[in-house]
Parts: C-alpha cells; sequence; structure tokens
C-alpha cells in the first residue's frame, strides 16, 4: 500500500504544515518505511513494542536526540494520518517520551555584522536592487524564508510602511523602517517592471528569468554576499530571523509583541531569544567588569 503519497497530501492539505516540516516528516517516515519492510513488519498493525524496537534502532546507529526526537515526533502524525483513514485502530507511537535535547542558542549577528551584511548588494543593477530589498525586508520583518519567496505584491503597502505576511492560514502584520521601505520602494518601481514580461506575475520577488525566486535561489545570495562581507559566521535566512528577534528583545521590545511578528504558535518557542540575550549580558559582564 502506497502510504507517502497519501500522508503527503495529508500534511499539505489538511494539516498545512511548512515545506520543511512535509519533506523532514516524509523522509522520517520513507525511513521507516524500509525499516518495515526489512523486517517484515505490517505498517498498519504495528504495535508501542515494535515502535520502541525502532527507536533504540535509530539511537544505537548514531542519530542524535534531536533527530530521533523529530523521528517519533514524525511516526505520531504519521499514525494519525492512518487513524484518520481507518487504516489502523490505535497510534502506537504515542506516548513516547522526548529524547533529552541539549537545547542550542541560536547564533545571530551583532548589530554591526547586520549592517556590513546588509551593505552588501550594490544598486548598480537589477540584481543588486532586487537582493537589497529582500535582505532589507527579511531583516526589517524577521519573516521565514518560505514566506518571504511566497509574498506577492500586494502584500507591502508602501504608504504605510507595513507588510502583510499569510501563513497557515493566519495573517500578521508587520511595521517596515524607513530604509526597508525605501529598498522595496525603489525595487518596485525602478526594477520589477523590467525583470518581469508576464503582467499575471504576482510574485514580490522573481528572479532573473521573471519567475518566482526559489528557496536555492535566495539561498545562493545569502551565501555570496555572506562571502563578500567576510563574515565568518555561518548566515542563513533563519539567522536574520534569529537577529531581527535578539535586537528587538534588546531594545526593549516585549515577548508577545515579538511573537506576533514572528508568529509563534507559542510563546515558548519566542523565550529563547531571553535566554539568548541573557547569555550575551552575562559575557559583556565578564570581559568588561573589573571583578568579573
Amino acid at each position: 500500500m502506497d502510504f507517502l503519497a497519501g500522508y503527503e497530501a495529508y500534511l499539505t492539505t489538511e494539516k498545512k504544515s511548512s515545506a520543511n516540516t512535509v519533506s523532514s516528516y516524509l523522509r522520517d517516515v520513507r525511513q521507516f518505511l524500509d525499516y518495515a519492510q526489512s523486517e517484515k513488519l505490517n505498517v498498519a498493525q504495528a504495535n508501542h513494542g515494535d515502535l520502541e524496537k525502532y527507536v533504540k534502532r535509530l539511537t544505537a546507529s548514531g542519530k542524535s536526540p534531536a533527530s530521533v526526537t523529530r523521528a517519533v515526533a514524525s511516526l505520531k502524525s504519521f499514525y494519525a494520518f492512518l487513524m484518520d483513514r481507518d487504516q489502523c485502530s490505535s497510534n502506537p507511537a504515542k506516548g513516547f517520551a522526548p529524547a533529552k535535547v541539549e537545547r542550542k542558542l541560536p547564533q545571530i549577528l551583532t548589530s554591526k555584522e547586520v549592517e556590513l551584511f546588509l551593505a552588501q548588494p550594490e544598486c548598480i543593477d537589477s540584481k543588486g536592487y532586487r537582493d537589497r530589498a529582500m535582505l532589507e525586508l527579511l531583516y526589517a520583518t524577521g519573516i521565514r524564508v518560505s514566506e518571504l519567496i511566497g509574498l506577492d505584491v500586494d502584500n507591502v503597502n508602501i504608504p504605510a510602511a507595513f507588510l502583510r505576511c499569510t501563513s497557515k492560514g493566519k495573517e500578521r502584520i508587520i511595521p517596515l523602517y524607513p530604509t526597508a521601505v525605501r529598498a522595496v520602494s525603489d525595487y518596485l518601481e525602478r526594477i520589477r517592471p523590467q525583470m518581469v514580461e508576464d503582467e499575471t506575475e504576482t510574485a514580490l520577488f522573481v528572479n532573473m528569468t521573471g519567475d518566482r525566486m526559489s528557496r536555492q535561489g535566495f539561498w545562493k545570495i545569502i551565501k555570496h554576499y555572506q562571502e563578500k562581507a567576510g563574515i565568518k559566521k555561518e548566515i542563513t535566512p533563519h539567522t536574520l530571523r534569529h537577529s531581527f528577534a535578539a535586537h528587538l528583545l534588546e531594545n526593549g521590545a516585549d515577548l508577545r509583541s515579538i511573537q506576533e511578528m514572528l508568529g509563534h504558535a507559542d510563546i515558548s518557542s519566542t523565550q529563547v531569544y531571553t535566554q539568548l540575550v541573557s547569555k550575551k549580558l552575562k559575557d559583556v559582564y565578564n570581559k568588561a567588569h573589573p571583578r568579573a
């Protein structure tokens, strides 16, 4: 029975999971299905002990606690799907405690590093104007890369200086600082019309052929400007998202406002930035205090 095709449709259409979640869950479930086939295990009739044996094998193979925890989450989701389709009577993954994961604090850029990074695109050609607008918008709003490349032209309100972002059926409004407004406005007025031949194209950011920018295309842009800036830290689109949140918190923004702008469903996801700022303050104290 081809479980994967139905499960993928379930994740994308019913659960409205992000592209990253769909990709990682499918990868985990595919690995489990391969294991089940090799062990001649009936997937629909698997019990708690069968899955416990599988999870122990993952751990023994050297999988990190984070990977094992995600694999369990994937199996819980997969069996919820099977139950929803009346293909099994209970969820054998239910009751698994997550593996102990040492939560690593996200890496952020300093304010000076952000300024250096954002200054790299040179507004001397179409690519430079577009890239500067994308990077400024990403740091101005802290949106995810999937949300950035999914933006349409009408999601940006230049006169009112805000961005309307919709993710998982929920809409949030995020203000824009003047430099970001100017960068996006210049791109929209002077550059995008030259790049887009198809008048029906709604994408805010497009590649050099006039089609919507892809994740891979934007990833290459980030890496190009990291090298150009000479910044040794690993920079990803999420690095700017983390930096956005941490810098807001450092400068007095409250957690609830940051949670709303980031689109976090749970405040606990936002509280990690409190730890990040506290660690930074402690590092500064230890370096600067004469008796530290």
